[in-house]
């Protein structure tokens, strides 16, 4: 994604040079609560300069305001930058963008938050970490700050998930104020254009084991007389299905695995009954039907799984899984091609002996479907695999090589998900 931004303003009201620390706000028709955030930030600079060291610039992302925001928060001390792309996360990716600190602290333009919290943020950022968020539950939310069904549904369900598909050890994924470090910021590669950024944010940092902290913030009551930005269901299900999307592991490889490990009990219990060598099982052939499905279907969620690992990697937001490299030869479109086409001739040869067989019964009914059906799920298979592997080439750029050599920094590495 791509965000369009030009400079409207440009008053650096700390440093004569390029500032450290740049104080990023999404705004969109923010003119009630521009004075008091503007006020705030530049008491967060003077902090900053103070206990830091650091000189700082804010910088206004404006996402199509019509209010005259735009002329207010240059007048009060802005940097204002434009952004076309519309949305929550696009107006904070275009602000970062343009950003010209090392640091970047970001928050909401809307007096939810005091940005003077984030000059610990900006503190642990000296100190190393490339991403610091805020933890409203140890910093304190105001009556009136959450609704209850975000307070004690949302936000503990979706941190929850988060933490269990990618091991982040954030308490409180989505808080709005947070900071980050410039060249980290240009790594995650970030393109949620809605609510879904803070999500996309911690997720991406934890896939790249970027190193993390958390310090306490407070939320107070937002100070706008009109209705938040905000949908509680919407922006909820966005997050959780950006969760999904960005963890293969969970949405296609387990299942897969289980399917496979399911088709495979089922096909090898039914032969152990044909060949005598298994009391009678309890279930008839129209379970062999069933473990042949589910095999089908878990290779394929299997290839899903995998493509969808190597695509992140390409992207550069997932490290490379070290142990992959051992199916380099494997990994590649020849190989998937020439082991499909394998399966494929086997299913073919198993399908004429089939016929052979039922020819010498005088073509009456088989005594199983068995061999039919590990013949269909070998030909299933393979075909599957012949067009996975050119739908990975695809994926992959038109490279049929499906395995990027990951820098040295990544390799060796474990990954959440």
């Amino acid at each position: 994604m791509s965000f369009a931004f030009k400079d409207i303003a440009a008053v650096d009201q700390v440093a004569a040079s390029t500032p450290d620390v740049t104080i990023v706000m999404p705004c969109l028709n923010e003119m009630q609560s521009l004075p008091h955030c503007m006020a705030n930030a530049l008491d967060a600079l003077s902090l900053l300069r103070t206990e830091l060291g650091l000189s700082g610039e804010i910088l206004i992302a404006d996402n199509g305001s019509t209010d005259g925001s735009q002329a207010l928060a240059a007048e009060l001390g802005g940097r204002v930058v434009t952004v076309n792309e519309r949305g929550y996360g696009a107006a904070l990716i275009g602000g970062c963008q343009a950003a010209q600190g090392q640091y970047i602290m970001m928050g909401d333009c809307d007096g939810s938050y005091n940005f003077t919290e984030g000059v610990a943020m900006v503190a642990e950022l000296q100190k190393g970490y490339d991403l610091c968020m805020g933890n409203r539950f140890r910093g304190g939310i105001a009556p009136g700050a959450m609704p209850w069904k975000n307070r004690y549904i949302g936000n503990p369900a979706l941190t929850g998930i988060l933490n269990i598909f990618f091991k982040t050890g954030m308490r409180d994924a989505h808080c709005g104020l947070r900071a980050i470090r410039k060249n980290a910021f240009d790594r995650l590669n970030l393109s949620g254009s809605g609510m879904e950024f803070a999500s996309e944010m911690v997720i991406k940092a934890a896939l790249l084991k970027l190193k993390m902290s958390e310090v306490p913030a407070t939320l107070s009551p937002d100070i706008r007389n009109r209705a938040p930005h905000l949908r509680p269901w919407r922006d909820g299900w966005r997050h959780l299905r950006y969760l999904f999307m960005l963890s293969p592991t969970w949405v296609f490889g387990f299942p897969g695995l289980a399917a496979i490990g399911s088709g495979t009990a089922i096909l090898l219990v039914a032969a152990l009954h044909a060949f005598g060598l298994l009391a009678p099982i309890p279930f008839g052939e129209s379970w062999i039907v069933i473990g042949a499905l589910l095999f089908a279907v878990g290779h394929m969620a299997t290839m899903m799984s995998v493509v969808s690992h190597l695509y992140g990697v390409r992207s550069g937001f997932r490290s490379q899984k070290s142990w992959l490299m051992r199916f380099r030869k494997v990994l590649s479109l020849e190989g998937f091609v020439i082991g499909g086409v394998a399966l494929m001739a086997a299913a073919v040869a198993a399908m004429i002996g089939v016929a052979a067989f039922w020819g010498m019964g005088s073509f009456s009914a088989l005594p199983s479907i068995l061999p039919v059906a590990l013949a269909s799920v070998a030909g299933t298979v393979g075909l599957q695999t012949v067009f996975g592997g050119f739908l990975f080439a695809v994926i992959m750029g038109n490279d049929a090589d499906f395995l990027p050599r990951a820098p040295a920094s990544q390799t060796g590495r474990a990954e959440p998900s």
